[in-house]
């Protein structure tokens, strides 16, 4: 039999895990977590980890799975939820995939480009010019050695010319090749043993921002900020620049009040949203339901692609 995986999409606190579950129990199935804020064990409350009872209703694969002291990145997951649809496959042609994390999504469903090891001498020059003279050091110097991709940023994904780690791969590609960083995108074939099955849910803009809302408000109830006391002390690692994290060490650093903190948390998960939805707009072959479509009308149209 063919493999299917049903894949499901969309903003953060639209109901994904809800339905996920609801899914894996029709079809019997597990779920593959591909939210990359709940890898990690420290990180609990402020990602929205299923909880306990959720947890025990279907078998999970890759929450809290990982510690915030780890390096894990996306190529690491791809490469570990690969192998581990193929085991599951084994037990039930259709599994489900799940999460707001559009890169990883990408990574299960297409992959990414390959591109040449680049000498390490090149990403030290980019790290100390980059701490010298900052992201625009680097936005100047994609614009210079990339026009044509630096533009495609300037239109589609704004917010990509603004983060640093992004920004250096791209540069350092760029300087270590001597060839344009869009040059090697698309060249690379990646096969895979599985037809997606794309669903997305979304809302009514007012609606998920109320959500959003609320669901902050549910975090600080259930004690965010004691998780993130327990973390203060390694708040430099990566894993920690996160929306609920950074917000509460400047609280915690007395830089704001508690207040004002939470209203940035609510703020910041909102612009996150409206990014996470331009990201899964692009993704090809989706089926866009409200996020209170009833599930047996979802489940028809699973069974429909079969």
């Amino acid at each position: 039999m063919e493999n299917y995986l049903i894949t499901i999409i969309g903003p953060t606190a639209i109901g994904k895990t809800a339905l996920s579950i609801k899914l894996a129990q029709h079809f019997n199935c597990d779920i593959i977590s591909c939210d990359s804020r709940q890898f990690f064990k420290e990180m609990k409350i402020g990602t929205a980890v299923p909880n306990e009872e959720e947890l025990a209703a279907v078998k999970h694969h890759f929450i809290q799975n990982k510690s915030i002291f780890e390096k894990y990145s996306v190529g690491d997951f791809e490469e570990e939820a690969l192998k581990t649809l193929d085991t599951l496959f084994k037990e039930n042609p259709l599994q489900i995939l799940v999460g707001g994390s559009g890169l990883y999504v990408d990574a299960v469903l297409k992959g990414f480009d390959e591109f040449p090891d680049i000498d390490s001498s090149v990403r030290e020059e980019i790290n100390s010019a980059y701490e010298d003279k900052g992201i625009h050091y680097l936005q100047e110097q994609l614009q210079a050695l990339d026009f044509d991709y630096h533009q495609k940023l300037t239109t589609e994904n704004p917010q990509t010319l603004q983060n640093p780690q992004r920004m250096k791969r791209f540069v350092e590609v760029c300087l270590g090749t001597g060839k344009p960083y869009s040059s090697f995108i698309g060249k690379r074939k990646n096969k895979r043993n599985f037809t997606p099955i794309i669903i997305g849910l979304e809302a009514d803009r007012e609606i998920m921002y109320n959500r959003i809302n609320q669901r902050v408000d549910i975090m600080m109830n259930e004690g965010l900020l004691d998780e993130v006391k327990s973390v203060f002390k390694n708040k430099d690692l990566n894993a920690l620049q996160t929306v609920g994290y950074r917000e509460l060490f400047d609280y915690l650093e007395d830089k704001t009040t508690l207040d004002f903190a939470i209203e940035e948390i609510k703020k910041n998960t909102r612009r996150f949203s409206k990014r996470q939805i331009t990201w899964f707009k692009r993704t090809e072959n989706t089926k866009w339901f409200d996020y209170q479509e009833n599930t047996q009308e979802i489940i028809n149209y699973i069974k429909s692609k079969l």
